[in-house]
């Protein structure tokens, strides 16, 4: 008896010694940006991925973001390509796709750069850009310059452009159109007021809802529906009535979203959709890939690989 527990004892550890360490696990692709660790702003993420896109349908190129908090003790280019691979990112024969992985706590980053760009987007260029554009701003601690700089000068150096052309290229026009407008007093019976009232605020008085009880795409909605509620109660309420519906929104969801991301079934919902792609809140199923009945915490909903590989190109950094 005492023999066979030693042998059962020793198989365990043969085993244990054996087995391979469990790398840090690959995220669920939920858009063109993936931010895991929440390093970025809601409107930085919805502008990163609506230039991502743009670039994608103008060269067919695939470039993507993921932050994570640690990768633990996995060397940063291996786990790259871990994610790589699985994403499949760029377009299958082409391999034209590009990862920017970014993992706070470890203070690591790297560009992992697919076969098809390694000459377009080579190692020198990505360790530049990596040493020149996004380190300086994360040891500043800014995350949203260093990662939107850093994306905007790899896009700049797959078209052409070179780093210099890095600019974000969402231009402010600030000075035009501002002609003034003058909004009248609604001028509706109250029977009218009262049907296209249920039929307004029931839109998007909802979304609203889904956005507070949403973790991750919950932010965006929230930017997204600022100016609905800036517009569309003007035509039953007024324009007073329009500035406190404005006001309340704008304090109150972030109010309520924070209550309620401190309760456990948000807690969970939040995580499930990093670790599955889906959640369930209150009966509905929502997904982190832009769904109707959940969204993405990420924005650019619907995105996915197209079967491209990594060759292990590109450039690591730290800082």
């Amino acid at each position: 008896m005492v023999v066979a527990r030693g042998l059962a004892l020793l198989a365990v550890c043969a085993l244990a010694l054996v087995s391979p360490v469990r790398g840090a696990d690959v995220p669920f692709l939920s858009g063109r940006v993936v931010d895991n660790a929440e390093i970025l702003k809601p409107q930085t993420r919805e502008a990163l991925s609506a230039a991502l896109k743009k670039h994608e349908d103008a060269s067919g190129d695939q470039v993507a973001v993921l932050s994570v908090p640690t990768i633990g003790d996995e060397a940063i280019e291996e786990y790259a390509t871990r994610v790589f691979e699985s994403w499949k990112l760029g377009k299958k024969g082409k391999d034209n796709g590009v990862l920017v992985v970014i993992v706070p706590k470890d203070r690591k980053l790297r560009i992992e750069v697919g076969y098809g760009l390694e000459g377009t987007l080579p190692d020198v260029a990505a360790s530049r850009i990596i040493r020149n554009v996004m380190t300086p701003a994360f040891k500043a601690g800014d995350y949203d310059k260093g990662v939107t700089d850093g994306v905007n000068a790899i896009v700049a150096q797959l078209e052409g452009k070179g780093e210099s052309a890095g600019a974000s290229g969402a231009s402010s026009s600030d000075s035009a159109g501002r002609a003034s407008v003058h909004f009248d007093e609604p001028n509706l019976a109250w029977p009218e007021r009262i049907l296209l009232g249920a039929f307004i605020f029931g839109v998007i008085g909802l979304f609203t809802v889904i956005g507070v009880m949403t973790p991750g795409v919950g932010w965006l909605l929230y930017v997204f529906l600022i100016p609905f509620w800036a517009m569309f109660p003007l035509v039953i309420v007024g324009t007073r009535g329009t500035l406190i519906l404005l006001c309340t929104y704008i304090i109150g969801y972030p109010i309520a979203k924070l209550m309620l991301s401190r309760t456990a079934w948000y807690e969970k919902a939040a995580h499930d959709l990093k670790t599955k792609g889906t959640a369930s809140v209150g009966g509905f199923v929502m997904s982190s890939s832009g769904g109707s009945s959940g969204g993405s915490s990420s924005g650019g909903g619907g995105f996915s690989g197209g079967g491209g590989s990594s060759g292990g190109g590109g450039s690591s950094g730290s800082w």
